[in-house]
């Protein structure tokens, strides 16, 4: 089989299968959003472009990076604690996934964060929140007082990715 991007490769992909660019090296991956069709039918965390964090069984993908996720929850971090929102059925638009891949729950580091409920991650997201718009009003002032335009991420939207 010859995919769209000119590589040849066995079908169904499966670990081992050769795949040749087109100089006839062998390649260790597939490129692009290819690459995601080893992680079809797979619990996949993925992190969006406004900082949000799922966590569901990749079942589509296509060309465009557009991803289908089933049982999907919202995962909120935030200090040491976590708190899982249930989503269900989750189409994300390709352009806005910034990072997909596999998820490994056998990971240490995740065993130190406490799981709260629902209601009080919630709860302690606003109060972060909230905390970190003071600082910045604060640091709007310090600035203004000076002289200095100041810019946070938030004022420059999507320009700042």
């Amino acid at each position: 089989i010859e995919l769209s991007s000119g590589i040849n490769a066995e079908w169904p992909l499966r670990p081992g299968a050769n795949l040749v660019d087109d100089l006839g090296q062998e390649m260790l991956y597939l490129p692009g959003t290819a690459s995601l069709i080893q992680d079809i039918d797979k619990r996949v965390t993925v992190v969006l472009r406004d900082g949000r964090t799922l966590i569901g069984f990749l079942r589509s993908i296509d060309q465009f990076a557009n991803l289908l996720l089933t049982e999907t929850i919202e995962r909120i971090h935030v200090r040491e604690k976590y708190g899982d929102i249930e989503r269900g059925v989750f189409l994300i638009r390709g352009e806005n996934v910034v990072l997909c891949g596999e998820t490994d729950f056998r990971n240490h580091k995740f065993r130190e964060l406490k799981r709260v409920s629902q209601e009080e991650i919630l709860k302690i997201q606003a109060e972060e929140l909230k905390e970190k718009e003071e600082k910045q009003k604060l640091l709007k002032k310090v600035f203004q007082e000076r002289g200095v335009p100041y810019y946070s991420n938030d004022t420059l939207g999507d320009e700042g990715f």
